[in-house]
């Protein structure tokens, strides 16, 4: 790599990777595995950084190989041990019920995420919390963007039924209607 690849690489990793991370958690559930998820692909990137076709758009390749890093691993886990927990870090300190209720919902909406298929989870973290547009959640998941549309719906109904479960205000979350009153 040479001195202005490296140069453009590290002013980009500075830019992203606190965007990367938050992805990578969501897809994860653990802010450590998270980290290990961007520096899997970062690394690569870095590898490839002055080959990649398009320099304008780097960020679609690295939540690509983040997006495949995670399903590597999930296959790994899936053979022997089981390392996903029902727990969220603790939140910030604040006072009130309503902090209690809103981490509350926050851990239903991660279990019932991490409930989800691999590609599902990918889609409506891609589609909802990172509020990618279908094309461009394809082309990082490599897929056409009628799965996109498919996989949503799939994903979006199970994320219904999981939190009316749960809880009735967290199912109001999912389908975007915020108030219950």
């Amino acid at each position: 790599m040479n001195a202005d690849d490296e140069r453009e690489f590290r002013e980009f990793v500075a830019a992203r990777s606190r965007s990367l991370l938050h992805t990578a958690y969501l897809l994860t559930g653990d802010w450590e595995q998270g980290r290990d998820l961007v520096q899997t692909a970062l690394a690569s990137t870095a590898r490839r950084w002055s080959r990649l076709r398009d320099r304008h758009q780097p960020e679609i390749y690295v939540r690509r190989a983040i997006y495949h890093a995670q399903v590597d691993r999930f296959r790994l886990l899936s053979w022997g041990r089981k390392t996903v927990t029902d727990t969220l870090p603790d939140p910030p300190s604040a006072q009130g019920t309503a902090l209690v209720d809103s981490v509350v919902q926050r851990q239903d909406i991660m279990a019932a995420l991490r409930r989800l298929p691999r590609r599902q989870r990918a889609v409506i973290v891609l589609r909802y919390f990172e509020d990618r547009p279908d094309s461009e959640t394809a082309a990082i998941l490599g897929i056409a963007q009628g799965t996109v549309r498919s996989q949503t719906h799939k994903a979006l109904a199970s994320l219904r039924a999981t939190l009316a479960e749960a809880e009735p205000s967290a199912s109001s979350a999912v389908s975007g209607r915020g108030d219950t009153a």
